[in-house]
């Protein structure tokens, strides 16, 4: 059932955002918030690796966050979710928007595991646990919700997205 949310949200993103990316009355902001989202929803099942960074050989979750901002808004997030914990603005857990950061303290550390919100009280990340692999998960899941830890936005309303192609 949650895959089919995931994939109602795409959809809505697709036909909502996709038809207007050359359409210059959308603003580039709304743009850039969606490519974060979508990057992340298309990295579904790549698999886990401690410390991977490469989706190709496994990524962790800090390792998906990063490469999923720069290789859609050319963010350089830091290395690890404690220290992304730090990037961007604080956000309310009542105001979390798609693409916002969310954290976890899963390791008795405050943050040890970071995802990327998708709406609808969902969130994409790369688990180590159980499935081992890029998926969703439901913050109000018993596991998530006893360790969520508050979240971030990294991406404003005047980032531009995706780096341009060098010529």
């Amino acid at each position: 059932m949650r895959t089919f949310a995931v994939f109602t949200t795409l959809l809505f993103i697709l036909a909502v955002v996709k038809p207007t990316l050359a359409d210059d009355s959308i603003s580039d902001g709304i743009k850039a918030k969606a490519l974060p989202l979508l990057k992340a929803l298309s990295m579904i099942g790549t698999p886990y690796k401690l410390g991977g960074q490469n989706p190709i050989k496994g990524v962790d979750c800090s390792g998906f966050v990063k490469h999923v901002y720069k290789d859609t808004a050319n963010i350089e997030l830091p290395r690890t979710a404690r220290a992304m914990s730090h990037e961007g603005e604080k956000v309310a857990k009542n105001e979390l928007k798609p693409g916002d950061l969310v954290f976890f303290g899963t390791r008795k550390k405050s943050v040890s595991h970071v995802g990327i919100y998708a709406g609808n009280g969902e969130f994409v990340h790369a688990s180590s646990r159980k499935y081992k692999e890029v998926m969703v998960s439901s913050l109000d899941d018993g596991y998530w919700a006893k360790r969520f830890h508050g979240a971030r936005r990294v991406l404003s309303e005047q980032e531009s997205g995706p780096p341009a192609d060098p010529q």
